[in-house]
């Protein structure tokens, strides 16, 4: 039998089908969080939920005006998924991002959706997407996340090459029929005396909100291209010496601020943490964690410090090492197990927490 589908309003959660809504259900148990997209735990023992890292691009660019719909795929940008930004049910598999929405419009009060879409899935096949909404005539902006990584799968170059920078993507788009292109850029700089086609516009990254705010009442198909290159990546350049330091550091002074976690809300920023002092719970810049983003001084308060020049102290050794010996003898040492795999193969499982670079 043919699907049924039904709109009853987004503000109270998109009925799609029963199948969405049972094939959502289980992809959101399986990945340890409860339905309501919030960190569940059983026996009073919380989950860890997939987060953004510190400074990613996707704190910023997965934002929509209020009462927007968004649409996304499978791309680091679906972890937006657990932070209440995508509409339930709409998220679909990598590369065909947007083209649900050529079938949905029809039948919804809202004429209008943003769409996520990594450049790397751009890149190998989204764009078909693309110029399907075009021929179908839909309202919709896609927004094209470029993070000059395929972070997903360890920050690899696009395949293409300079022909995935933001200008060719925008030329690109153009050619295909896309009615505007707006670059979106942290460094709006690094693009200055490059020639754009008619269409296609540069701002800062503090333009965002007012950008798609503006493109939410263009008719076809229009595209912003977020540039900002991907946290992990320039934490792991800076490392090797591929890319220069941040000039200036963030912290805060924790007798000023008042505890409202304003810097938190308008960053997303894991690198922001809680901090309990005598005067109460302040907000703390975790040095060891950011990565330079700065969005956290966009908060309304007075208690951010900028240091420029200066590097955060050394952190303690860890137990152990040569530097603090002292206190390894409260843990105990498994002991050794000689396994006989019996001449065949056998598998290691390494447990952590991956992300920032570790």
């Amino acid at each position: 039998a043919a699907p049924i589908v039904s709109a009853s309003g987004v503000g109270a959660g998109l009925n799609i089908s029963a199948q969405t809504k049972l094939y959502e259900q289980t992809a959101l148990e399986k990945a340890g969080c409860g339905t309501d997209l919030t960190p569940g735990g059983a026996g009073g023992v919380p989950r860890r939920a997939p987060y953004f890292c510190a400074g990613c691009p996707h704190n910023r660019s997965t934002l929509v005006p209020a009462g927007s719909i968004a649409l996304g795929g499978i791309g680091c940008h679906t972890l937006a998924l657990f932070m209440g930004r995508f509409t339930k049910g709409l998220f679909v598999n990598m590369g065909v991002e947007g083209a649900n929405w050529i079938g949905l419009e029809p039948f919804l009060p809202q004429k209008h959706t943003f769409v996520n879409v990594g450049d790397g899935t751009y890149v190998h096949s989204a764009v078909l997407s693309i110029r399907a909404c075009v021929a179908a005539k839909s309202n919709m902006t896609f927004k094209i996340l470029s993070n000059n990584a395929v972070a997903m799968t360890g920050g690899q170059a696009n395949d293409t090459g300079d022909l995935s920078s933001p200008p060719a993507i925008a030329r690109q788009l153009r050619a295909e029929g896309v009615n505007e292109v707006v670059i979106v850029s942290e460094l709006p700089e690094t693009h200055k005396g490059v020639a754009l086609p008619d269409g296609v516009s540069l701002v800062g990254r503090s333009e965002l909100m007012a950008v798609q705010a503006r493109l939410e009442k263009v008719r076809g198909v229009t595209a912003i291209i977020y540039d900002q290159d991907c946290a992990t990546e320039k934490r792991r350049k800076r490392k090797r010496g591929a890319m220069p330091a941040p000039k200036a550091r963030v912290v805060i002074n924790e007798r000023v601020c008042e505890g409202c976690g304003d810097c938190g809300k308008k960053s997303n920023c894991v690198a922001v943490e809680a901090v309990e002092t005598p005067l109460g719970r302040k907000r703390r810049v975790q040095q060891a964690v950011c990565n330079g983003d700065m969005t956290c001084v966009e908060g309304f308060c007075p208690s951010f410090v900028t240091i420029e020049g200066g590097a955060p102290a050394p952190a303690t050794p860890a137990l152990g090492t040569a530097g603090n010996a002292a206190g390894v003898e409260r843990f105990a040492v498994p002991d050794a197990r000689v396994v006989d795999v019996g001449g065949g193969g056998w598998s290691l499982l390494v447990c952590g927490i991956g992300g920032a670079g570790g």
